[in-house]
């Protein structure tokens, strides 16, 4: 039972965290991250829930989902201020975040097209 409900918890951090990334990128790349890895992410999140509330009592289940919802907000937070602390040039950190989105939109790209 501890190995089935650490499966869930792992489900809903794996999604989750994909859910969150999807907020990171611009409008273009947040596009196609939504197509193809956030809706995704959205549907294993709610079929993990749902696998918890049939599998296990209420109270663990929603222990379970807050705890990694305020896992994932705080960790992306102190990243963020990690980066942002590392950059005292702004206009450098905006040029490397421009890059890295085009280079996942070449990678979805050569995967939906090869």
């Amino acid at each position: 039972m501890i190995i089935k409900y650490l499966g869930f918890l792992f489900t809903l951090l794996w999604s989750y965290t994909f859910i969150k990334t999807q907020s990171l990128f611009k409008k273009g790349s947040g596009f196609l991250i939504t197509l193809f890895v956030s809706n995704i992410s959205w549907l294993t999140f709610i079929a993990a829930c749902f696998y918890g509330f049939k599998n296990f009592e209420f109270y663990y289940v929603v222990i379970g989902i807050v705890f990694i919802i305020a896992l994932i907000q705080l960790t992306f937070g102190r990243i963020s201020l990690f980066i942002n602390s590392k950059f005292e040039n702004k206009d450098n950190l905006i040029r490397i975040k421009t890059v890295i989105e085009y280079i996942i939109i070449i990678a979805i790209l050569y995967y939906i097209f090869n």
